[in-house]
């Protein structure tokens, strides 16, 4: 296998799933707000998935490299690419850098192109900010806000790209929010599996903070929160009407199933709980708006 191949198996690259309709459904919001024809939404629109892409990548390489040592001494990450010997730590660190590079050159192509310089201006905080997921856990049980934080940046800068001056209006930050609640919610959920592996290395985690109890609760809450601010969304952006509607009740029935599973199965049916349901919730939402939107508008 070369390491290409192996990179984008071990950082499942089919989980940008996650990200990537948030930003889709914010570049065309951004588009809207600026009056731009969604016609000519084609070339940033690629630009943006083509980042993010990038950005994915460094990120997740950024948190492989820090973790080699402890996925190495976790039975559930042994088999990772780094501690398995399948990939080469000076391959990983080259391939961080590249993807660093590929990520600001996009952003510095939408100054180029579209004389917006701000992609370029924010790209390295930003690259900064979601490289540095794997630090936190060292330091404290918040580091899944952090994450949660991190894709929440998808449809920020993703209308950031498009037209910055939208994010003067509330629902671009509301479906940020959105993410970041929901993605910090499942991410407690995935982290329910090394709960034990963690306090054994000291790594913090709400988990290991507060145990399974007190983990699922606050993941329930952090769930709450998700879909009061998607019922927000819904209420602020004047073109959604009943399909978004009938998407945010969707997604608060599928975020019970998730929270009822876990609480039948635990952990046993993470491929459910983590993949398959959060990846059906980015499609609904994403797919809903961007519907709506052109209808509004067509």
């Amino acid at each position: 296998m070369t390491p290409l191949r192996v990179i984008a198996e071990d950082i499942k690259i089919a989980h940008s799933i996650f990200a990537l309709p948030f930003a889709v459904l914010a570049a065309f919001m951004a588009a809207q707000f600026g009056e731009m024809p969604f016609a000519s939404l084609a070339a940033p629109l690629g630009l943006i998935v083509v980042a993010m892409v990038f950005a994915r990548t460094a990120a997740m390489l950024s948190n492989r490299i820090l973790d080699h040592q402890i996925d190495a001494g976790n039975p559930r990450t042994s088999g990772r690419a780094i501690p398995s010997g399948r990939l080469s730590m000076r391959s990983a660190v080259s391939a961080l850098a590249v993807s660093s590079i590929g990520f600001l050159v996009i952003c510095g192509v939408f100054g180029v192109i579209r004389e917006n310089w701000w992609p370029l201006v924010l790209g390295l905080p930003v690259l900064v900010w979601i490289c540095g997921y794997g630090f936190f856990k060292r330091f404290t049980w918040l580091c899944h806000l952090w994450l949660g934080a991190s894709l929440a940046l998808s449809p920020v800068a993703a209308a950031v790209a498009v037209d910055p001056a939208v994010l003067s209006t509330p629902p671009i930050w509301l479906l940020a929010g959105m993410v970041l609640c929901w993605v910090s919610g499942f991410d407690v959920i995935y982290a329910l599996q090394d709960v034990d592996i963690d306090r054994r290395d000291g790594l913090n985690s709400i988990p290991t903070r507060f145990g399974v109890d007190g983990a699922l609760k606050l993941s329930r809450l952090l769930h709450v929160f998700a879909v009061i601010l998607l019922f927000a969304v819904a209420r602020t952006e004047s073109a959604f009407g009943g399909l978004f509607l009938a998407a945010a009740i969707m997604v608060a029935i599928l975020l019970l199933i998730e929270h009822a599973t876990v609480r039948r199965w635990g952990t046993t049916r993470m491929a459910i709980t983590f993949m398959t349901i959060n990846g059906i919730v980015s499609i609904l939402v994403g797919a809903a708006g961007v519907i709506e939107l052109v209808r509004a508008t067509g």
